[in-house]
């Protein structure tokens, strides 16, 4: 089987209230599906939680308009750390989680009005796309681009995660990574790169070089691409270097961006793929369950430490009352769902 990456399909969040988190991710996004809200023991990440399994309590949580979803997660057995280092942008590791936008200037307007603390005026970023950024309650910065492809529409102004930005130190060996193991084009890339859409984010003593990573414009291959979209990822690296990673001496799950998840299918070209570029995969965790969803998931990390995680979906649910759940263990990998069933799941959306 070849392997297909349909996209985001989501970006893990550490909370200390997941439930709280939620809400807020709802009003503000428009992330009202939930497809699980789950506490259990995660037994599999031992090498990223100091040797010992934690309890813990996750919501996954999706904006049918299209893109990937939010994993917001919660310790429950112990209390999650907050940085040991000061955030810097440029800062190894997940430094911004970008939104998809119908009407960046008219969402600008709206976050205002709500009090949400907005870090950035609108402006165009080096591809020309008009984008601004905000803080959530946590201390998270969201990115606000304007995006084109929408799988369903709502009337809200917001989809889902359509890209990430991430810090790292040698920019031309993370293009080289992150075009080999997601296949993905570059797009733009710059040693001069402007950075005026960055006042408010950018450190005054740093240089910053950047590169904007695409995958294939529209609907992606396979089950969920219809839903997840086009994605991109942009990468920066600071001068003078910032060594330290955002996520030194933490455990996975602490507060913060924790990883970058994509939806797969083929597995063992999966595995060989990341192996055959020097980062072979770190966890795999076989078939699991995950609340009333199953799958199987892996991770491996980029070059300076960043978490990638990797997820096959075999069962999502639907409809748990009557116990409707979509079945994809036996699916081609390139074949898209029908519209009408990934439309279903909001029978999970939360008013």
């Amino acid at each position: 089987m070849s392997r297909v990456i349909s996209g985001i399909q989501q970006v893990g969040i550490g909370v200390s209230n997941a439930d709280e988190a939620f809400v807020w991710y709802k009003n503000i996004f428009g992330f009202d599906i939930q497809v699980f809200a789950d506490a259990a023991e995660a037994k599999l990440m031992l090498r990223y939680t100091g040797g010992k399994p934690h309890k813990r309590y996750a919501i996954l949580a999706l904006n049918l308009q299209g893109g990937g979803g939010l994993e917001i997660w919660q310790y429950k057995s112990r209390t999650p750390e907050a940085a040991k280092v000061p955030f810097l942008w440029g800062r190894p590791g997940m430094m911004s989680v970008a939104v998809r936008c119908k009407d960046v200037n008219a969402f600008y307007n709206e976050v205002i009005a709500k009090n949400v603390n907005v870090i950035t005026r609108p402006a165009q970023n080096p591809n020309g796309l008009l984008h601004f950024y905000l803080k959530d309650p946590y201390g998270n910065i969201f990115e606000v681009i304007e995006d084109d492809y929408w799988f369903t529409e709502n009337g809200g102004l917001t989809g889902g995660i359509c890209g990430v930005t991430i810090a790292v130190t040698d920019i031309d060996k993370a293009i080289s990574f992150y075009s080999d193991v997601l296949e993905l084009s570059e797009t733009f890339f710059s040693g001069n790169a402007r950075n005026e859409d960055w006042q408010g984010l950018a450190e005054e003593n740093y240089t910053y070089k950047r590169g904007i990573l695409q995958s294939r414009r529209g609907e992606q291959a396979g089950g969920f691409g219809k839903l997840l979209g086009q994605f991109f990822i942009e990468l920066v690296e600071a001068t003078p270097a910032i060594k330290e990673h955002q996520f030194t001496d933490r455990f996975w799950g602490d507060l913060g961006y924790i990883h970058l998840c994509f939806d797969i299918k083929g597995y063992d070209e999966h595995t060989n793929i990341c192996k055959d570029a020097g980062y072979p995969l770190t966890i795999d965790s076989g078939d699991f369950a995950m609340g009333e969803a199953a799958g199987r998931f892996s991770y491996n990390e980029d070059p300076d430490g960043t978490l990638l995680e990797y997820v096959e979906t075999y069962k999502v649910p639907i409809l748990k009352k009557i116990g409707w759940y979509l079945n994809l263990r036996n699916r081609a990998a390139d074949k898209h769902l029908p519209n009408w069933m990934v439309k279903a799941l909001r029978f999970s959306r939360v008013k």
